[in-house]
């Protein structure tokens, strides 16, 4: 795990902003009176989350790798900073659901339905604690290792 300490100072920062990233939704009034419009600035977040992973593989190099890191390093170090959030995608999502805005599933489910997206019984199925959970944990580990193989690459070192 020694070798890993960057990756998980990262991955609770990322949880952390993501956290940070609720409350700003819930302030602004994305998850009622502005619901329509939270899918395009829930977007916005992906800004913070490249910053975020080019920040701890650029830690990563610095600190680790003594500035010369290639893009295989950083690539492993990326989709080891992935796993570690979506270990504690969970916990952010718990937090989120059931501090930060324990009415968003409701609002979610009631909005679905009335603009006819869904019927009750499948936004019942979509929008609940599981479900987000579920889509939560695989969106980190799929964008993530996208997202490390095309950061690891501008990061890298140049070659000599």
């Amino acid at each position: 795990m020694k070798n890993y300490k960057i990756e998980i100072k990262w991955a609770v920062v990322f949880i952390l902003a993501t956290l940070v990233w609720a409350i700003l939704e819930k302030s602004l009034g994305f998850y009622d009176e502005k619901i329509e419009s939270h899918g395009s600035f829930s977007f916005l977040f992906a800004i913070v989350a490249i910053v975020l992973y080019i920040m701890a593989l650029l830690d990563k190099k610095k600190n680790f790798f003594q500035g010369n890191m290639n893009w295989k390093q950083g690539f492993i170090s990326g989709i080891v900073l992935s796993v570690f959030i979506a270990i504690l995608t969970p916990i952010g999502q718990v937090i989120i659901h059931n501090v930060i805005a324990p009415n968003f599933f409701e609002n979610f489910i009631t909005y679905s339905v009335e603009k006819g997206v869904l019927n009750k019984e499948n936004a019942e199925a979509y929008f609940n604690l599981t479900s987000y959970i579920v889509q939560s944990v695989f969106f980190a580990l799929s964008v993530g290792v996208v997202t490390a193989a095309i950061v690891a690459f501008f990061i890298k070192s140049k070659e000599n």
